[in-house]
């Protein structure tokens, strides 16, 4: 199993705090069967540069793949980064530099707020100008925000991937998230097959590593065939 949307490298975000929060989180990650983690720690172009965020990075990379080549049994880890979206993203000179390790993948968190006509601009400058894949970060998380339901579309009509919350699935959460972010969820997976789940574990408690728990949820609501599915695309995204 694959965990693509976490933070879980020590130190660089608001995820785990150190490198044993880290070596915890990885072991709740092994007893559900996940093998393989995408590690996406926040970039913020308005607080630091990508040179700056890589360097952090790979030394929080680095110190958990010397934990993790003492225990191999431990799920592997590939770098990657949520990048939050900024106007003229699409030009930005290093952009390429965040996708994720080995792949022209780009995880992309859209802003919490009604989103106008540069967004659509930007996402198509990314995939059509860039030649970037496209994934948007929990983007069941966004709908609330949409009364202008235009660019919303617009974007779902796009050739791109959309990343699901483990716990918007699970329904495990503030009664904000069971009256919206879980319905959305739902349609979402029920409307559009390219579709990929994350556990966004950011820690031991509150946001923990819960990949089990939401594959058991779909295969229950939507079936085992859907969630093969799932998992057929997801291999398949990071075959390309």
């Amino acid at each position: 199993m694959i965990d693509f949307h976490t933070h879980i490298l020590p130190g660089i975000d608001d995820g785990s705090r150190d490198i044993d929060m880290t070596e915890k989180m990885l072991r709740m990650e092994q007893s559900m069967g996940v093998s393989h983690i995408y590690a996406t720690p926040h970039f913020y172009a308005h607080r630091r540069s990508i040179d700056y965020f890589l360097e952090r990075r790979n030394r929080a990379l680095e110190k958990t793949r010397e934990l993790l080549a003492k225990d191999p049994e431990l799920p592997q880890i590939t770098a990657g980064a949520e990048v939050y979206y900024f106007s003229g993203m699409g030009k930005a000179k290093q952009l390429d530099e965040l996708c994720v390790e080995g792949t022209d993948i780009l995880l992309l968190e859209l802003p919490f707020a009604q989103w106008h006509s540069d967004v659509i601009r930007d996402i198509e400058d990314i995939m059509h100008k860039r030649g970037l894949r496209v994934v948007l970060a929990h983007l069941e998380r966004y709908e609330a925000f949409q009364k202008d339901r235009h660019v919303w579309d617009c974007i779902l009509d796009m050739p791109l991937t959309i990343q699901l919350n483990c716990e918007d699935i699970i329904d495990a959460g503030s009664f904000f998230r069971r009256n919206h972010m879980h319905k959305t969820s739902m349609e979402l997976l029920s409307r559009y097959d390219e579709v990929i789940i994350g556990s966004d574990c950011h820690n031991l408690t509150d946001r923990k590593p819960n990949l089990a728990d939401a594959r058991a949820a779909i295969k229950k609501r939507c079936g085992a065939e859907r969630l093969a599915q799932i998992d057929e695309y997801t291999e398949k995204l990071f075959k390309r």
